[in-house]
Formats: structure tokens, C-alpha cells, sequence
């Protein structure tokens, strides 16, 4: 069987650069709708976030969370998350949303839920997670991805240089704000596994930019006097074939996740569709032709010649 690979041209001549105005446009409405949205209607946060009745709990026999979902979800309590964990599927952990009208209407909720499980069920934990910790998680949830970015721009500004750094900022702060518009507008829910899939997608969309850059900086050394839209439009059409094929099989490990995750994981799993397609876009379309904005010449990256390699000779860097 031939790979995939081998179905692909070998060369690509896509006109990327020439584009990027309607590009921009687009991401900015991409960016002003998020935020709109974000600032009208807010997110749907999960327990995590908004707060509730945390129950763990051990059944004498492995546990089929489809008829246990459904009769929690009869008693009228609202959102209702529940995952199992362990090796033998018996511990099952049941997040109840907050319940309004204080401690004694929790205490309430709490007992609904023990009655309904039965005595089959041994309680092992519970825990009422207030508001105050609800709004602590989510304070922790924007520090993370803000930490991961400032990271993240670090660490390509010394790769390469700070025009670099900038590019890919601009880009996974696109991807972060979209994909939380995205949960704002659908109005799904919004929890941990959601910030831990805008932290998978912020390090998914940096692998594309950091391989393209690379190439941009092999494209500088060697071909001086290539204007630089054509210089960047060659770079990025030598890699692209590469970009394809690693968005096509992770796109599928997705979908995967998407049609027989369950519940549990819908909102990780639409981040992450949604994250796939962002990704790869905001490399092409953000992360690249920003830098047509600057006056990159080979000068900027000789100093980060890797020791050993020799410079091609200067016939070598004239367009072919």
C-alpha cells in the first residue's frame, strides 16, 4: 500500500502571501464576533467553573454510565457531568451543578442524588464546590493559557528573532480568542477540558508556525534577492504537503473523539476540531504574511547559523 505521501504533488505553487488582506479581514471579524459575544452573553462555565456538589463513589460492579446519566438527569438538578476512573470502571466521580437558595437546598440536592445511586453505591467523597473556588479556577484557567503564550513567545523569539516571536503571537492569540468565542457563541459548555484543549491547540498551531519558520529562515539564507512575498510563499508551499498530511490523520483521531467520546468529552473534543482547522489557519494566513510588514534580510538569522553548517555559495542563493 503506498502512503499518503505519495498521492500528494511534490510541489506546490499556491499564491498564500497574495491573499492575506482578505485574510485579515476575516480574522478580524473572526476576533471582533468572539469578543462581542464574549462580552454580551459571557460562556456557559461547567461545574468547574460555576461551582456545585462533587460526589465520588464505588459500585459493586462495573458501571454503565448511560441508564446512571439518565436517571440523574430525571431529577431536575441541571447540569449533571459524570466520568468514571480506576482500572475495574467501579468509581464513578458525579458533578451536580449549583443549586440556588443556599446550604440547605444543596444538602437537598446531595441526598437526591445518594437516593438515586442506592445502597448499592458506597459514598466515598463528597464536597460542595462554592462560587468563590468556581471564580479562583477560572482566574488559574486564563493565567495558564496566558503563561503558555508569553512562553511560548520566548521561546521562538530566541529560536529565531522577535519578528518571528511577534508573528506567532498574533497567531495563537487569534487561536485562543476564536476558540473561546466559538464556546461563547454556541453557548456550550465551558470547563477545564476545554482549557486543556485551547492549551493542546496553542501547542498544535505553534509546531505548524515553528516548521514554516524554519523554512523561512533556510529560504532567507539562501536565496538573497528573492523578493520577500515570494520568498515566503516558496516556504511555506515546500512544507505543505507535510502540513496536509499531519492535519488529515489528527483531524481523524478528532472525529473520533467527536462521534464516540460522550458527553464527558464534547467540549474537549469540539475545541480540538475547531482547533485543528484554526491552527493550520492562522500559520498560513496570520503567522506568515505578517511578516511582509517587516524588513527581514539574511542578516537576521546569520547569527543563528548552526555551528557546522557552511552558508551556500552565492550563486546558490539567486532565485532559480
Amino acid at each position: 500500500m503506498r502512503p499518503l505521501m505519495a498521492y500528494l504533488p511534490k510541489e506546490f505553487y499556491f499564491d498564500f502571501i497574495k491573499m492575506r488582506f482578505i485574510a485579515f479581514a476575516f480574522s478580524g471579524l473572526l476576533v471582533v464576533g468572539s469578543l462581542v459575544s464574549l462580552a454580551t452573553q459571557g460562556l456557559n462555565f461547567g461545574i468547574d467553573f460555576a461551582g456545585g456538589i462533587l460526589i465520588e463513589a464505588r459500585a459493586p460492579e462495573r458501571v454503565d454510565l448511560a441508564p446512571l446519566r439518565a436517571k440523574l438527569e430525571g431529577l431536575g438538578l441541571g447540569d449533571i457531568a459524570i466520568t468514571t476512573y480506576g482500572d475495574e470502571g467501579r468509581d464513578v466521580m458525579i458533578r451536580v451543578q449549583q443549586q440556588e437558595g443556599g446550604d440547605e437546598v444543596q444538602a437537598a440536592a446531595l441526598k437526591k442524588v445518594q437516593e438515586t445511586l442506592g445502597e448499592g453505591f458506597e459514598t466515598r467523597r463528597t464536597e460542595v464546590v462554592g462560587p468563590k473556588v468556581g471564580a479562583e479556577l477560572v482566574i488559574n484557567g486564563a493565567l495558564a493559557i496566558a503563561l503558555a503564550l508569553i512562553g511560548i513567545a520566548i521561546y521562538v523569539w530566541f529560536r529565531f528573532e522577535w519578528q518571528f516571536a511577534l508573528g506567532a503571537c498574533l497567531s495563537l492569540t487569534h487561536d485562543v480568542i476564536t476558540t473561546i468565542g466559538l464556546f461563547s457563541i454556541l453557548q456550550a459548555q465551558f470547563d477545564l477540558n476545554t482549557v486543556a484543549a485551547v492549551l493542546t491547540i496553542a501547542g498544535f498551531s505553534i509546531n505548524d508556525t515553528v516548521v514554516v519558520y524554519d523554512r523561512v529562515r533556510e529560504m532567507l539564507r539562501k536565496y538573497k534577492k528573492l523578493p520577500l512575498p515570494d520568498l515566503l510563499n516558496l516556504s511555506l508551499n515546500k512544507v505543505l504537503s507535510r502540513t496536509i498530511v499531519t492535519n488529515l490523520t489528527t483531524t481523524l483521531a478528532v472525529l473520533a473523539l467527536v462521534t464516540i467520546g460522550g458527553t464527558t468529552l464534547q467540549g474537549f473534543s469540539l475545541a480540538m476540531l475547531w482547533g485543528m482547522f484554526i491552527g493550520s489557519y492562522s500559520t498560513i494566513y496570520i503567522a506568515l504574511p505578517i511578516l511582509v510588514y517587516f524588513d527581514l534580510r539574511a542578516d537576521d538569522v546569520s547569527q543563528l547559523q548552526a555551528p557546522g553548517v557552511k552558508q551556500a555559495p552565492e550563486y546558490e542563493r539567486q532565485p532559480g
